[in-house]
Formats: structure tokens, sequence, C-alpha cells
């Protein structure tokens, strides 16, 4: 688990041991997660106004009910800013994931997104299943494949054939789309991993259970560690923002946005932290049931 090669988060790489799951072959999709919402009445986070309680000194206009959005810029930025590229949008919602002018009705088939952290839980229970921990979804995305840098060996492109649905071109303002999508793709566009599992890398990020650490904060990580469950959830804040604390998670997988000039996230062993309270355009989520025995 992990990696000494990419991002200093991945490290060190360590032996881990799961005990036995079952995967779902894809990422929950907007008609699995309409057909939930049918039958609960369930509204998620940004469906709902924020509570001003929640976020002392915020203004007005980003207490309505949003979600975060890329948008592209016409040209090179700052990359140290990502707020040159990211926009909190009324009226962004799973309903509407592309702004609130679009709709799902062509999308059945593609990857819910805009989902927090309790709108995954929540499905996840609606559903009798439970959210992987973050050492469950590497084990599954290396697909039999120990020590791959990719879900599908050790070349990007092999054969100059894109395997996922990432970025092409100098991100955030060129996509060249060589893949065929420039959002999301419909569940399974791409080949499956060693374990039967489609958008293993690419697509959508997605929800693990597991409160953020870095890894090398892991207790003995010379030693196979038996079925980690992340770190804890006061340590998991921000420390760029310590006046923030909403905890994190880890999320897991890329999304069409990693690109290899940016974000080479769409590896088995790369992670990124997400606030609970966060929806994005790129985060979905995918499910797991545990053996009893």
């Amino acid at each position: 688990m992990g990696s000494d090669e990419h991002y200093p988060e991945e490290a060190p790489a360590h032996r881990v041991k799961v005990s036995g799951f079952w995967m779902d072959c894809h990422t929950v999709t907007n008609r699995e997660f309409e057909r939930f919402v049918a039958e609960t009445g369930y509204v998620t986070l940004a469906e709902r106004p924020a509570d001003p309680a929640d976020y002392p000194g915020a203004i007005p206009e980003l207490l309505v009910p949003s979600s975060s959005m890329f948008k592209k810029p016409a040209q090179k930025v700052d990359m140290r800013n990502s707020y040159n590229w990211w926009v909190y949008v009324s009226g962004a919602n799973w309903r509407h994931p592309r702004g609130p002018a679009s709709s799902i009705k062509k999308l059945g088939d593609h990857p819910v997104v805009h989902v927090a952290f309790e709108d995954a839980e929540a499905y996840a229970k609606w559903a009798g299943k439970e959210l992987p921990t973050e050492a469950e979804w590497e084990f599954a995305a290396r697909g039999g494949l120990d020590g791959a840098e990719f879900v599908w060996g050790d070349e990007l492109t092999p054969g100059g054939k894109h395997l996922a649905n990432t970025w092409q071109g100098e991100f955030p303002y060129e996509n060249r789309n060589e893949d065929g999508y420039e959002w999301t793709a419909p569940v399974g566009s791409f080949p499956a991993n060693g374990f039967g599992l489609h958008d293993m890398a690419g697509n959508v990020w997605q929800w693990t259970t597991d409160w953020y650490q870095e890894h090398s904060r892991i207790d003995s990580p010379c030693c196979t560690i038996d079925n980690p469950r992340g770190g804890q959830r006061e340590a998991s804040f921000d420390p760029h923002t310590p006046e923030i604390t909403i905890p994190r998670k880890v999320t897991k997988g890329g999304s069409y946005l990693c690109a290899p000039n940016y974000c080479r996230r769409y590896r088995p062993a790369a992670r990124m932290s997400q606030p609970v309270d966060t929806s994005t355009c790129h985060l979905g989520l995918r499910c797991i049931v545990r053996s009893r025995s």
C-alpha cells in the first residue's frame, strides 16, 4: 500500500492485510442514486442551505445550496491557486451535475457526483452495503498487480491506448479529450482491472471511510498492518488552515480532471484529503459488502 515514488503523502510504501469483501464493479450511477432518493426522499448536502453557525464569517452567497464546480480558464493561470479553476455554483448538485441548467436525463449510466460524505454513507446504508476503507479500496484497485504503478500495469497508455477517463493536455486550460470524454464517462466505458472492477482510475474520485492522515504517521510501517482503519477525526483537520476544524476523509482513484502536469493521481497508491462537508463535480462513491465469517 502506498508508494515511495510519487507524492509525499503516499510514502512510505507499507504492507497491509485486509479481510474478505465484495466490491461493486462500478461506481454508483445517477440512475441508482435516483432510485435511492425516490424511495427515501433523501436531500443531499449540496441541496440544503448551509448553517451560518458552522461557518462564522462566511459571506451569505456561499451559504446557499451549492457545490464545487470546475471552470476551465481560457489561458494559463497561477497553478498555486486552485480558485483559478474551482468555483462554488448555486444550484449545482447531483441532479444538475454540470451546473443548474444541466440535468441527468441522458446521464443515467454516469457516476453520481456532488455527493458529500454523509450522502455517500446514507446511500450505502440504504443499499445494505458500506463504504470501503482506504486499504480495502487500494487492494481492490490493484486487481492482483501488486506494486504496479497503474491498475492495468506500469505504462500509462500501453500501445497508445487510454485505459481511463483522465485529462490529456495542459491542465487546467487545455484538454485534448483524447480518451473521448471531457466530463464523466458512462461507468464501464474502459476495461476492468484484474478483479473485474471498472473505473478504479479516473472518471470520479471515490469516498473511503478513513479519516485522513499522512502515511508517515502510521504505526510500525515496517510490519504488515492488519485491516488498517486510517487516522483520528481530530487529527484529520487541514494543518494549513488550523482555524477551520472540518474533518477530512481519504478519497481515492483520481478523476477526469487528473493530468500529468498537475494531478498524477490516477494510480492505486494515490490519495487525496476531502472535507466531509464538501461535494464536487468529480467526486462519487462505490460500495462494498464485507465478509461476515
